[in-house]
């Protein structure tokens, strides 16, 4: 995981004028980080501190051989649903006009969608007759290889640094995974030895601060926090903040909600342009999380608040036991036609740290098509 996370070489950052107060909605704005605001982590055991303004890259660790066993032996079992129904296809000993026809539905069936089982129906067939491959498993591989190849784009490393702080902005619906998926990119960023502040601006939902206030406190990083406090004034005092303390990385926890959800959707285009007030060029970051159990409605979801916020990347969680898995072909296809990738930086399998792991396109095919 460490190797994920690339501090680069950046200047000093010039005096600047002070950020502009946030936009607010009747409310009074938060113009000053309130010391009771910030909530300090548990003092952890004495070690030697990592220059918060050091340019130097994180160090990459490999990932013991028994652990990327395990992980992978999880994404298979969890792909298994999605997985199983297309590998029936392949249990026959002919490769016919049918063949292609039970592959049409078990895509489908998968989410897929059908621009993606199109796309690679037609590069399958391609591929079996340049090959001239006669045997099922043959052409199993095939379309292994054909939808690695539509996965691969969406391979993207998540790069800290480039900015002092990095702000990431976080959203997604209800029930998707999201502060719980905030709290394990939270660890691994600060076992790489990056100094991280967190900015609680889901203020809608109850017991939202709370739940992120654990994971600060399990991840000894600092959380900027406030009750019932607008959250675009919490992410504006939280960029503030990271930028007074030297911080690598600020991740802002938004509100979950429906992209049809008008007024809210506009909430967060509100946190957003505040954030770019406390911070030029800020948010660095607009990750989206979506459940992989959604299927299309997860695309949906991609495209919606693509349009409103401008993705950069996406968190795909509870790949485990879904049957949809498909869909981040359908997500691939879609980021091909608009001529523009909105990368899956991250997939998750399960509650445990170690299940949350970067996209790899041939650990996923693998995982799915054996």
């Amino acid at each position: 995981m460490f190797s994920l996370f690339k501090k680069k070489p950046s200047a000093p950052a010039p005096a600047a004028a002070p950020p502009a107060p946030p936009e607010t909605t009747g409310q009074q704005p938060i113009t000053a980080t309130p010391a009771a605001a910030i909530v300090e982590p548990t003092p952890a055991p004495a070690t030697a501190p990592a220059s918060a303004n050091s340019t130097a890259p994180v160090p990459a660790t490999a990932e013991p051989a028994e652990a990327r066993s395990g992980w992978l032996g999880r994404l298979t079992q969890g792909l298994r649903k999605t997985g199983s129904g297309i590998a029936q296809v392949f249990t026959g000993t002919r490769i016919d006009d049918a063949l292609y026809e039970e592959l049409e539905s078990a895509l489908l069936l998968a989410d897929t969608g059908v621009s993606a089982t199109e796309h690679l129906l037609g590069a399958l067939k391609r591929r079996v007759k340049d090959s001239k491959a006669t045997e099922p498993a043959a052409v199993r591989a095939l379309l292994a290889q054909a939808l690695t190849e539509l996965l691969q784009p969406l391979e993207r490393t998540l790069d800290i640094g480039h900015a002092m702080p990095t702000v990431i902005m976080v959203t997604g619906v209800n029930g998707a995974g999201k502060t719980t998926s905030i709290g394990k990119l939270t660890r691994h960023l600060a076992e790489a030895d990056c100094k991280v502040l967190l900015a609680a601006a889901d203020t809608f939902r109850a017991a939202a601060r709370e739940q992120l206030a654990v994971w600060a406190d399990r991840n000894r990083v600092e959380i900027v926090s406030q009750e019932g406090g607008d959250p675009a004034a919490v992410s504006f005092d939280a960029v503030t903040a990271g930028r007074a303390r030297g911080c690598d990385v600020v991740i802002a926890d938004t509100a979950g909600r429906l992209p049809t959800q008008v007024h809210l959707m506009e909430e967060l285009k509100k946190i957003k342009r505040t954030i770019a007030k406390a911070q030029a060029g800020a948010p660095h970051e607009v990750l989206l999380v979506v459940d992989g159990n959604t299927g299309q409605n997860a695309l949906a979801q991609v495209k919606a608040f693509d349009a409103a916020l401008g993705l950069t990347g996406l968190i795909v969680t509870k790949l485990d036991g879904t049957a949809k898995g498909g869909v981040l072909a359908a997500i691939a296809r879609w980021g091909a036609e608009q001529g523009r990738v909105v990368p899956v930086y991250f997939i998750g399998i399960g509650e445990k740290l170690e299940d949350l792991q970067p996209f790899s396109a041939r650990d996923f095919v693998r995982a799915l098509l054996g």
